[in-house]
């Protein structure tokens, strides 16, 4: 009775001041109205109408642990249902060895190790183990993930890329709508964007994922080396872009620094983005971008993915493909900066 009150009366109504008519009312909503409810006498069904709307809900247990252990909003790869916490461990970066979590409808567990919780669909197999593009294979690798922050990074300078704590401050205009609120930090690699949002403080909770096991590593030794780190804030998983492990429409932002080039599929990529968002939520990336004729012609457009798609190799972009590719997969507001190959763009989540 409790969620029937709730839902369907508004604040006229208080204890002791039900009258005849309302409680009639109450119960002629319910779908279980029994004969003998409708015996009672109305100062029965007036006192017994106090009781309930005195009494708070009670949560339920999985939404408890759900919310606990800064993880809010994970939820199952398969079924995009909540993940419900099996142990007591908690789930920031650091304290995930040991982290058991399940999925309510499937039943699937989901284990954390030292370094992160590990959410993608392929998780616990041991025969399968999935292969992607080479694009993405290679940051898979420990010596790329070892050098990301020692070098590779850097040499984007070249192409127009102004340098992280630049790329970060231009950001952080687009994410004036969404602080204090929850970021994912998409491909984040050795989490350079993701230390600079969490040392920022403005965002509740930061949520770095990679679907490359050795990038996360390199980014819980960076996070392991700052002294006074907010890892209470920090949460480090390892998942698919195409199968991101979050409920619907309970994101407040997501980031993809120097990645959306990198993944095998941006339109799925991008849709997945939009699904997590909330209305009004941002989404901010940056990467290289392709003009010329590859931009106008068509078939030179074919002929480029085709091969890309052989090589297993980079898919850059134009900006009428970035507007266009944000455009369809539901989202609005398309902006963009940029400085020769680099360019930002962002986009939001259409408010309801």
């Amino acid at each position: 009775m409790n969620s029937v009150i709730t839902g369907n009366f508004r604040p006229a109504f208080f204890p002791g001041q039900l009258n005849e008519n309302s409680a009639q009312f109450l119960f002629r909503v319910r779908p279980f109205t029994t004969a003998a409810s409708r015996r009672i006498s109305p100062a029965k069904i007036r006192a017994f109408s106090t009781i309930f709307i005195e009494t708070k809900p009670t949560a339920p247990v999985a939404a408890e642990k759900e919310d606990s252990g800064g993880a809010s909003g994970l939820a199952c790869p398969i079924c995009y249902d909540p993940l419900t916490r099996i142990s007591d461990s908690p789930l920031y970066v650091g304290e995930t060895i040991g982290s058991n979590l399940q999925c309510n409808t499937c039943k699937k567990s989901y284990f954390g190790n030292q370094t992160h919780l590990d959410l993608v669909a392929s998780s616990g197999s041991k025969q399968y183990d999935e292969s992607m593009p080479l694009a993405t294979e290679l940051f898979r690798t420990p010596v790329v993930s070892f050098l990301y922050e020692r070098g590779w990074r850097q040499n984007f300078i070249f192409g127009g890329f102004p340098g992280p704590e630049k790329e970060f401050d231009m950001a952080k205009n687009y994410l004036k709508p969404v602080l204090g609120g929850n970021i994912v930090d998409a491909s984040c690699g050795s989490g350079m964007f993701t230390r600079l949002f969490a040392n920022s403080g403005l965002f509740s909770q930061v949520t770095a994922l990679d679907y490359s096991e050795n990038m996360l590593r390199q980014c819980y030794e960076f996070i392991e080396k700052e002294e006074n780190f907010p890892k209470e804030k920090v949460a480090l998983v390892r998942a698919d872009i195409s199968r991101l492990p979050f409920k619907s429409s309970s994101v407040d932002a997501v980031h993809a620094g120097a990645a959306l080039h990198c993944w095998p599929s941006p339109s799925t990529a991008v849709a997945e983005i939009s699904r997590v968002l909330r209305p009004g939520g941002v989404f901010v990336a940056t990467t290289y971008i392709l003009d010329g004729p590859f931009a106008f012609l068509p078939f030179l457009r074919t002929f480029r993915e085709n091969i890309m798609g052989i090589a297993g190799s980079q898919i850059f972009l134009s900006e009428r493909e970035l507007e266009d590719l944000c455009r369809t997969c539901g989202l609005v507001g398309f902006t963009c900066m940029r400085n020769g190959m680099f360019v930002m763009i962002s986009a939001r989540k259409r408010s309801n």
